[in-house]
């Protein structure tokens, strides 16, 4: 696993846990993962990767850290597959 599948796939993570954790109601594990998130963002933005998924940091980077809508928490899950599946398939 190179530092890119590592980065995505821990952007990835954080993504579900912020969009499962917001349909349960929890608002402070939901920013906690949020925060997490944005730690990957940085890094990502530095490497070589596809435009669609600097598209999707880009997106997470300026989103404030607070409470999630459920708009937010599936385009957050939206984001997630689509990282899932480039960590997986691009190996």
């Amino acid at each position: 696993m190179n530092d890119a599948q590592l980065l995505i796939g821990s952007l990835s993570n954080d993504l579900f846990r912020v969009s499962i954790l917001t349909q349960r109601g929890s608002i402070e594990a939901t920013t906690r993962f949020l925060q997490e998130a944005k730690r990957w963002v940085g890094p990502l933005q530095l490497i070589p990767i596809a435009d669609y998924i600097k598209d999707i940091a880009r997106d997470i980077e300026v989103t404030k850290v607070g409470p999630v809508s459920q708009a937010q928490a599936e385009r957050f899950l939206m984001y997630d597959v689509l990282l899932q599946n480039n960590a997986l398939h691009h190996q």
